[in-house]
C-alpha cells in the first residue's frame, strides 16, 4: 500500500505543478508513473487509482519517421518504430477490439478483460500506407476519423497550412492574416501554440476560411499545388481500400474545424457534408464522431443534439482521461500515445488517464461546493440546461489542464 500511496503523491505534485514545461511534464510523469511498470502487479497498483476503468481508447495521428515543414510543431507525429512497438504492447497486454465491439455493448459490461479501440484521426496518407497494413497484420482493427476536405491533396489542412507558414516564412505573415480578419485581435501570437490555443478556437468558421484565404495571399503559394505535391493525405482509392485492413471510417468535420464556434448552418457544411462525401467514396455507412482537438468545450449541447439527430452512435473526444466502466452519453475519451518504452506505455494508457479522472471529479465537486456557497437561496434550483452549460464550463478547465500532460 506504501508504494500506491507513494506514487499518489508524486504524481499529484506533477500534476498541479505549472512551472514545467508541456513535453517535461510528460516525461516526467512518465518516469515516476512507468516506476510501476517494473513492480510485481503493476496492473493491480494501477487499479488503486481507479478500479473501474473499462475501454482504453487510444489515439494517433501522422506515423512517420520524420516530420515536416507541415507537421514540425503539431506534435501529431510518431515514428514507425514508436507506433509498432505500441501496437505490441496492446496486443500484449489488452484485447483489441473493435468499434462494432464497443457500439454492441457500450455500457462495457460484456466487453473482454482490459478492452482497448485503435484510432487515427485527420486525413494522414501514412495511416493508410503503413499503420492500417500493420494493425491488419496484428489482428487489430481500427477506426480512422477523417477530414474530407483534405482527400486528394487538393488543399492543405489549415493547420499544416499555418505549421508550414510558420517553419518557413515565420509568425509575422500569420499576425498580419490574424490582423486582417479580426481587428480587435488580443497581442500578437508568438507561438504555433497560441494560434491553436487562443486565435483559432474563437474565430468562427468564416473568419476561419477568409484567415486561410489571406495567409495563402501573403505568402504567395499554390495551396492545391502544393498539397499535390507533398501528397501528405489521403487518396480516394487509400480510402476504399481502408476497409480491408479492418477500419472503419468516422467525421471528423469537413476542414477540421473548431466546433465550440459552429452554427447551426455550420454543421451542413462541416459535419452533415463531410459524412456524405466519406460514404460516397467508401460505400460505408460513417456511425462515429470525432471531435477536432479533442476537447469536451467543442462537444456543444447543439452538436451533441445534431449528432444524435443524425444517427451517430458514438462520439470520441481526446483528453486523456479514463473511460468509466458505466457510462452515462454517448461520448468516450481517448489516449494520445507519444510513449518509446513500455513503462511509459504503461503510464500512458494505465497511470495518468485514471489521475487526470481523479483529479477533474475532485475539482468538479470542489467547483460545485464553492458554487452553492454563494448562491442566492432563490437560485439555488437549475435548469438542466443551466447545469450543462455549468459542467462545460468547468471541462473547459479540466480539458486545458490534460492537454499540458
Amino acid at each position: 500500500m506504501q508504494t500506491e500511496v507513494t506514487l499518489f503523491s508524486k504524481m499529484s505534485s506533477l500534476l498541479t505543478t505549472s512551472k514545467i514545461r508541456v513535453s517535461n511534464r510528460r516525461t516526467a510523469l512518465n518516469i515516476v508513473a512507468g516506476t510501476t511498470w517494473y513492480v510485481p502487479g503493476s496492473f493491480g497498483i494501477a487499479r488503486v487509482l481507479g478500479s473501474k476503468y473499462s475501454l482504453r481508447s487510444v489515439l494517433f495521428h501522422d506515423i512517420s519517421d520524420g516530420e515536416s515543414p507541415f507537421t514540425k510543431g503539431l506534435g501529431v507525429t510518431v515514428t514507425r518504430k514508436q507506433f509498432e512497438d505500441a501496437l505490441k504492447f496492446i496486443i500484449r497486454h489488452y484485447t483489441p477490439v473493435s468499434l462494432q465491439d464497443i457500439l454492441a455493448d457500450f455500457h462495457g459490461e460484456k466487453l473482454p478483460p482490459r478492452p482497448a479501440l485503435v484510432t487515427f484521426d485527420d486525413a494522414y496518407a501514412s495511416v493508410s500506407e503503413f499503420a492500417a497494413p500493420l494493425c491488419s497484420q496484428y489482428g487489430v482493427p481500427s477506426v480512422f476519423f477523417v477530414n474530407g476536405a483534405c482527400i486528394d491533396n487538393k488543399q492543405l489542412a489549415l493547420d499544416n497550412l499555418v505549421c508550414y507558414v510558420a517553419n518557413v516564412y515565420g509568425l509575422e505573415p500569420i499576425n498580419c492574416a490574424i490582423r486582417s480578419v479580426d481587428k480587435a485581435a488580443a497581442p500578437e501570437v508568438s507561438s504555433l501554440k497560441e494560434v491553436f490555443s487562443h486565435f483559432l478556437p474563437r474565430t468562427l468558421l468564416a473568419s476561419r476560411e477568409a484567415f486561410r484565404q489571406e495567409l495563402i495571399e501573403l505568402i504567395g503559394i499554390n495551396d492545391g499545388g502544393l498539397a499535390s505535391e507533398t501528397s501528405l493525405y489521403l487518396r480516394s482509392q487509400q480510402l476504399r481500400d481502408l476497409a480491408k485492413f479492418n477500419v472503419e471510417l468516422g467525421n471528423h468535420t469537413y476542414t477540421h474545424a473548431n466546433c465550440r464556434t459552429l452554427s447551426l448552418t455550420d454543421f451542413g457544411a462541416e459535419i452533415d457534408k463531410n459524412k456524405a462525401m466519406l460514404e460516397s467514396i467508401s460505400g460505408c455507412t460513417v456511425r462515429s464522431f470525432s471531435v477536432p482537438y479533442g476537447s469536451s468545450v467543442d462537444l456543444t449541447f447543439d452538436l451533441s443534439q445534431h449528432l444524435q439527430r443524425s444517427g451517430y452512435q458514438a462520439t470520441f473526444l481526446a483528453e486523456g482521461q479514463a473511460n468509466p466502466l458505466t457510462r452515462t452519453g454517448s461520448h468516450l475519451d481517448r489516449i494520445s500515445l507519444k510513449a518509446s518504452t513500455d513503462a511509459a506505455l504503461f503510464s500512458e494508457i494505465e497511470i495518468l488517464p485514471r489521475l487526470r479522472r481523479m483529479r477533474n471529479r475532485l475539482f468538479s465537486r470542489s467547483m460545485a461546493r464553492s458554487t452553492a456557497r454563494h448562491k442566492p437561496p432563490e437560485q439555488m434550483s437549475t435548469s438542466w440546461t443551466a447545469a450543462a452549460a455549468k459542467d462545460s464550463g468547468t471541462l473547459s478547465q479540466a480539458s486545458r489542464r490534460n492537454l499540458r500532460v
